[in-house]
């Protein structure tokens, strides 16, 4: 999960490049990786690894999956959390679910008071969340973990809207990109967030105009090998010859096919032959730039899987028997569950642990959360209105038709628990992040149909339209009613 991006906060590993706030070098996230495991908790899991074993069976994958939920949990604070600020273990909430544990069902001593997601969802809300300087990729591991743990990430709660957040972030001068364009990663976990956190019906929460321009900046960054780097590499040959990195790769490959490329795309293929050209015969490892390493492998393989690509047959079974799962499953203690960062440590690594479940279970970077098994928990958590008078943010994307696409966050104050479609508009004249996505709407006010955005006016059968959270588009008018965490998209069409 976005290292640096989207996973973390300020633990600089993988996600700190994706999933984080800083983007630290892998060399580092490693260091940090290693200080993830608590010294109480060290004699409990120093035993032996098994070796690998040829193809994995399923009932080897299973237990592997029981040992490292066991582990997982384990990592829980006495509080029951599992982020906060410095090294934060939230990417245990995209691990669970793709091992078929609900959020809600983890609690520290069986006090369910203190259930995991509740937990994280009220850390989410909290206005000082993620830090005084935020970047995307916070915002991109809230929501990709989020969504695993069952919390809506466009209903945190009535203030905090995670989509909103991401579209924030979007480039005005180079549509398509998350972030600054330097950090690729940005980007990749953009594609992942908005592609992979689906409604809680699970249909695809943002138009398919947004969609296209993310993909049109990933392919562009995938370099001759195949594979792809956190750094931008669009439009620069150098860059474009430099090696591939195997934990991107994985992620850009996700990114793709979380955007509804299929497996037999070209670009995909290509990500899949670098891959294979990675393959170590003898273990199942990806031979990853900063050397053999369960993170690294964890990210590939979770690549594979969002892609329905099977790591343990065809090209990822090596000519002695051996597969990527194989590699994964030695790398873990048993009984104890949890992961070495390197084959060559003693001790497990709490983030390593995470990207090798995840992937061990089949998951890509982030799950629909499962059906929670304490009685009377929902599976899903989310706000269900605006609370009049408390600041808010809504995402909107304005389709002129041109293919000159905006997007923008837009804040303002709700004076009921609902709003409308005019007013969302007339606040984004002024409070929309970035600026400019709507300079004007025809008409100004009252209730009517709207007939003119952007001094586009309706001509023909090319209407504007609106769409929320994804339904189909419809005519445009300023009384409709829009709801807290709307995701609001208007076309000219």
């Amino acid at each position: 999960m976005p290292r640096s991006v989207p996973f973390r906060t300020s633990q600089s590993s993988r996600t700190s490049r994706t999933f984080q706030s800083s983007r630290t070098s892998r060399v580092s996230r490693t260091r940090r990786r290693v200080a993830l495991v608590a010294p109480a908790v060290l004699g409990a899991f120093a035993l032996t690894a098994l070796p690998a074993a040829a193809t994995s069976t399923p009932a080897q994958i299973a237990t592997s999956k029981t040992n490292g939920v066991a582990y997982v949990k384990s990592l829980q604070a006495a509080d029951g959390s599992y982020a906060g600020s410095g090294l934060s273990n939230e990417w245990a909430f995209s691990a669970f679910a793709a091992a078929g544990t609900a959020a809600v069902d983890v609690t520290p001593g069986g006090d369910a008071t203190k259930n995991a997601r509740t937990v994280y969802r009220n850390l989410l809300a909290t206005p000082g969340w993620p830090s005084a300087t935020p970047v995307v990729t916070d915002y991109q591991r809230g929501t990709l973990n989020a969504y695993a743990a069952g919390i809506d990430p466009a209903r945190v709660s009535a203030s905090r809207n995670l989509i909103a957040d991401i579209y924030g972030y979007w480039q005005n001068a180079e549509a398509g990109y998350f972030g600054p364009s330097a950090n690729y990663n940005g980007t990749v976990f953009a594609a992942l967030a908005l592609g992979g956190a689906r409604t809680q019906a699970g249909g695809q929460r943002v138009p398919q105009a947004l969609v296209d321009k993310i993909v049109t900046r990933l392919r562009a960054n995938q370099h001759n090998d195949g594979g792809w780097t956190y750094a931008k590499a669009e439009g620069n040959a150098t860059e474009l010859a430099k090696p591939g990195d195997v934990d991107m790769t994985g992620a850009s490959m996700a990114a793709l096919c979380a955007s509804g490329v299929p497996n037999t795309d070209p670009d995909i293929l290509q990500a899949k032959a670098f891959l294979k050209s990675k393959l170590i015969n003898t273990s199942g490892a990806f031979n990853a730039m900063y050397g053999i390493n369960t993170s690294s492998n964890g990210w590939a393989v979770s690549g594979l899987n969002a892609c329905g690509i099977n790591p343990q047959t065809g090209d990822f079974l090596t000519p002695a028997g051996k597969t990527p799962i194989d590699f994964l499953i030695a790398q873990q203690y048993n009984p104890g569950g949890g992961f070495k960062y390197q084959p060559s440590d003693t001790s497990p690594s709490a983030y390593s642990s995470l990207d090798a479940l995840r992937a061990v279970a089949g998951g890509g970077f982030t799950a629909a959360p499962p059906t929670p098994v304490t009685p009377g928990a929902p599976k899903w958590v989310a706000a269900s209105g605006f609370t009049a008078g408390t600041a808010t943010k809504l995402a909107l994307t304005v389709d002129d038709g041109t293919g000159a696409l905006k997007v923008c966050s837009v804040a303002f104050t709700p004076t009921g628990t609902t709003t409308t479609l005019g007013a969302v508009l007339s606040a984004a004249t002024s409070a929309a992040t970035p600026a400019g996505c709507v300079t004007s709407v025809v008409p100004a006010s009252g209730t009517g149909t709207i007939t003119s955005v952007n001094g586009k006016a309706n001509a023909g059968s090319a209407t504007w339209k609106v769409s929320v959270d994804g339904s189909a588009f419809a005519g445009a008018a300023r009384n409709k009613v829009i709801g807290v965490g709307d995701t609001i998209a208007l076309r000219c069409s």
